[in-house]
C-alpha cells in the first residue's frame, strides 16, 4: 500500500471519531489562506515511513497518541503551584483556575514528601517552604474545598507518600460526592528516580516497588481514570543529565515498574494503559523535539515486542511536560521567560499531553501571582496564535529532525541493553551506574558554561549590573506555627481508638501480604496523620541507605 493510500485509510478512521471528539474547528488556515492539513505526508513513497513514523494515534506512535491530537483539543495547561498553608494553596488553585488553567499540579512541602508531619523536629524549617504542607485529611479538605474534583483533573507531585496522598484524595472526593471512579489525576509515585537523582525517597526499593504495584491493583478495580504513575525523566534531566540519558534511564525505570507488576500478577494489558511519564522540556528545541518522538516510539516498541503488549493504549507512551527549572537563571530574570517560551514550544512540537510552564523568578523564589499568569498566558499564545496547533506532528519529515530522533532512539537503546546486562534498573541504581552517568554529564554542562563552549545570555555572557530583586514572594515564618497549631487541634478532636485500630490493622498488612491501599484509605478517614502512616511502613520496612558513587 502506498504513502497515500495508507493516509487515505487513516484519514477515513479518524473521521468516525470526531462524532465523540470533534475538532476544534471546521477548517485550519494560515494567514495566507493556505489549508493545514490533519497530518502532512511525504508526496513519495518512503520505504520506512509506517516503520518509522506512521500515522498519528496508531502504532508505533512516532507522530503522536491521538488520531487529531490538539486539532481536537490542547493539551491540558498545569502550573506547578503550592505553598504555605493549605488554604493559602487553595487561593492559588482557584486563582489560576479562573485564568483559564484546565489542570491542578500540586507541589509539596519537603516534610509531606519525606513522610513526617509538620511538629516533627526534621520538620523544623522546612513546613509551607517549597510546596503546601499537608499532615491529614483535614488539610487535603481545605486544599480542593470549592474545585470540584469529579471536573478537575489534579498532578500530585509525591513519590514515597504517594498512596498516603492519592488516599486523602480519595476521602475528599468521597466527601464531596465524587465516586473514586469519577476522579481524574496523576500521581508521580516514581521511587526509582528519586535513588539516582532526587533524593525524597523513605523506604529501601524492594519494599517501595510492593506498594507502588499494590496502587496499581488497587486504582485497576476502583479509581480507573487515574495515572498510578508518572514515570519521570524531568528530575533526572534537573540533576545533569542529556536528552539522551533521560530518555534511557526513564524507559528503563518503565520496564523496570512493568516487569514488577507482572511479577505481583497483573496482567500488561490491565495497567500499562495507565501508565504516563513526565519529561523535561530543555533549551535545544530541536534536539527536544526529537527526544519526545523518539521515547514514544521507543516505548510502543518496548511495550509490543518485549512485554507482548495487545491494547494500543498500553502501547501508548502519554507524557506531561515541564519546563527545565535549571535553565532558569537569577541574573536578568526576564530572560527566563523567552527560556520557557522556546521549551514550551518544543513540548508542543513534540506532542506533550499536558504542559507546566516555569515562572521567570523561580530561580529566586516562590513565583508571584503575575508571573504565574504570564507562565500561563505562554501556553495560550502558544495554543491559540502560533499555530503549531493546527497539524500534527509538523516537524515530521524534516531531515535533521527525523535524523536526531533516529540518534537518540539508537543512543538511549544502547544504554538500556548496559542496564539489562546489569540486572535491571533497581540493580543498576544500587551500582550507581545511572548516578555515575548523570554526575559525568552535569560536570561537562559546568564545564562548558565555564569555558564559554555553552552561552547562557546573562551569565557568562551579556551581563549587566543588576539591583537586588525586589517583589520576591516568601513563605512566613508564622506558616510553621500556625500549621503545627492546625495539627494540635485536629489530633485532639479525632478518634484516638480508630486511629490506633487503623494503624495496628496497617501494620499488620505491612508485615503481611495485603494490599495496602485499602488499609491507607481507612487510616487517612480515621484522620491518622501521614507522619503516623509513613512511621508504620518505617518500622516494618526499614528506610534506604544512599548509594554513593565518586
Amino acid at each position: 500500500m502506498s504513502i497515500q493510500e495508507s493516509k487515505q485509510s487513516w484519514q477515513e478512521r479518524a473521521e468516525k471519531g470526531l462524532a465523540k471528539s470533534p475538532e476544534r474547528k471546521k477548517r485550519f488556515y494560515t494567514t495566507s489562506n493556505i489549508e493545514m492539513e490533519r497530518c502532512f505526508t511525504p508526496d513519495f513513497d518512503l520505504p520506512v515511513y509506517e516503520e518509522q513514523l506512521g500515522f498519528p494515534g496508531q502504532y508505533p506512535f512516532t507522530r503522536g497518541v491521538q488520531p487529531t491530537m490538539y486539532r481536537g483539543r490542547f493539551w491540558t495547561m498545569r502550573q506547578y503551584a503550592g505553598f504555605g498553608t493549605a488554604k493559602e494553596s487553595n487561593e492559588r488553585y482557584k486563582y489560576l483556575l479562573s485564568a483559564g488553567q484546565t489542570g491542578l499540579s500540586v507541589a509539596f512541602d519537603l516534610p509531606t514528601q519525606m513522610g513526617y508531619d509538620s511538629d516533627a523536629s526534621m520538620s523544623l524549617g522546612e513546613v509551607g517552604k517549597v510546596g503546601v504542607a499537608i499532615d491529614s485529611l483535614a488539610d487535603m479538605e481545605i486544599l480542593f474545598d470549592g474545585i470540584p474534583l469529579d471536573k478537575v483533573s489534579t498532578s500530585m507531585t509525591i513519590n514515597s507518600t504517594a498512596a498516603i496522598l492519592l488516599a486523602m484524595y480519595i476521602a475528599v472526593a468521597e466527601k464531596q460526592g465524587v465516586s473514586a471512579d469519577k476522579i481524574s489525576g496523576t500521581i508521580q509515585n516514581d521511587i526509582l528516580k528519586e535513588y539516582m537523582a532526587r533524593g525524597t525517597y523513605i523506604y529501601p526499593p524492594k519494599e517501595s516497588m510492593r506498594i507502588i504495584t499494590d496502587i496499581f491493583a488497587y486504582c485497576k478495580d476502583h479509581v480507573p481514570k487515574w495515572n498510578t504513575i508518572s514515570i519521570s525523566g524531568y528530575h533526572i534531566r534537573e540533576a545533569g543529565s542529556s536528552a539522551v540519558q533521560e530518555v534511557a534511564f526513564t524507559l528503563a525505570d518503565g520496564i523496570a515498574y512493568v516487569e514488577a507488576a507482572i511479577k505481583a500478577g497483573l496482567d500488561v494489558d490491565e495497567f500499562a494503559p495507565r501508565l504516563a511519564f513526565f519529561f523535561n522540556a530543555h533549551n535545544n528545541l530541536l534536539e527536544e523535539v526529537a527526544k519526545f518522538r523518539a521515547a514514544r516510539r521507543m516505548w510502543a516498541r518496548i511495550m509490543k515486542e518485549r512485554f507482548k503488549a495487545k491494547d494500543p493504549k498500553s502501547q501508548m507512551l502519554r507524557f506531561h511536560t515541564q519546563t527545565a527549572g535549571c535553565t532558569l537563571t537569577a541574573q536578568q530574570p526576564d530572560n527566563n521567560i523567552m527560556r520557557v517560551t522556546i521549551q514550551a514550544l518544543a513540548a508542543v512540537l513534540g506532542g506533550t499531553q499536558s504542559l507546566h510552564t516555569n515562572s521567570r523568578d523561580e530561580a529566586l523564589a516562590l513565583p508571584t501571582e503575575d508571573s504565574v499568569r504570564i507562565a500561563l498566558r505562554t501556553q495560550q499564545v502558544i495554543a491559540c496564535e502560533s499555530g503549531v496547533a493546527d497539524s500534527i506532528d509538523p516537524l515530521a519529515g524534516s531531515f535533521l529532525v527525523e535524523s536526531l530522533t533516529d540518534q537518540i532512539e539508537k543512543a538511549a537503546m544502547d544504554y538500556i541493553e548496559k542496564i539489562d546486562k546489569l540486572g535491571g534498573a533497581v540493580e543498576a541504581i544500587s551500582r550507581g551506574f545511572q548516578q555515575k552517568e548523570i554526575q559525568d554529564s552535569a560536570y561537562a554542562y559546568q564545564r562548558g558554561i565555564e569555558t564559554e563552549d555553552l552561552i547562557i545570555v546573562g551569565v557568562n555572557k551579556f551581563t549587566v549590573a543588576e539591583p537586588p530583586p525586589t517583589g520576591l514572594l516568601k513563605v512566613k515564618e508564622e506558616v510553621e506555627i500556625s500549621q503545627k497549631k492546625s495539627l494540635a487541634g485536629m489530633k485532639a478532636q479525632r478518634d484516638q481508638a480508630k486511629v490506633q485500630s487503623a494503624l495496628k490493622n496497617l501494620e499488620s498488612a505491612a508485615k503481611g501480604s495485603d494490599n495496602l491501599m485499602p488499609h491507607i484509605l481507612t487510616a487517612v478517614k480515621a484522620y491518622a496523620t501521614l507522619g503516623e502512616i509513613a512511621n508504620v511502613f518505617r518500622d516494618v520496612f526499614g528506610t534506604h541507605k544512599e548509594t554513593v558513587v565518586l
